[in-house]
């Protein structure tokens, strides 16, 4: 007979300590909608294909539908909710949004998360750098060119500065 394991965990969510115990099955994108309400990780394909669910995990953008809730233990997790506020948005959000680099808006929080983890480890990308980083994000209704050309502006603005 099957018995489900639970395990305690602790990790810094958006810059706040979360104490949980969890299921050992339980992936973080379930964890985070499910029982933190924290929304921006969509539920898409559910195999790892699609990068609407992305979230930074430790820095490195991960997709929160194949990585364990209890796998986060001392980790630290970044959703898009920890981006930056409607009335300070970070500059990948706000690029986004001038841009129109979103439509429907469903994989828009999967672009930006793996936007963010690119621009941290490259700062400078080229177009085809950005068009790479971006591929494991899906989108079905405005295609990429927009959302490339936010990352490229987002990265320009940072830069620009000292960000």
């Amino acid at each position: 007979m099957f018995t489900m394991s639970r395990k305690n965990i602790c990790f810094c969510l958006n810059g706040e300590d979360i104490e949980a115990t969890v299921d050992d099955s339980l992936t973080l994108l379930d964890f985070l909608r499910e029982k933190l309400h924290v929304t921006s990780a969509k539920k898409s394909c559910k195999q790892g294909d699609c990068g609407a669910c992305t979230v930074l995990l430790n820095g490195k953008a991960v997709n929160a539908c194949l990585i364990l809730a209890a796998s986060v233990n001392r980790k630290e997790v970044l959703t898009a909710e920890g981006l930056g506020t409607p009335g300070n948005l970070h500059p990948v959000q706000k690029a986004f949004v001038e841009l129109g680099a979103s439509q429907c808006g469903y994989c828009t929080p999967g672009f930006i998360m793996a936007a963010k983890a690119l621009l941290d480890k490259n700062p400078n990308p080229t177009y085809e750098e950005v068009k790479d980083g971006l591929s494991g994000n899906l989108c079905r209704c405005t295609g990429y060119t927009k959302p490339i050309e936010a990352v490229l502006s987002a990265a320009k603005e940072m830069r620009e500065a000292g960000k």
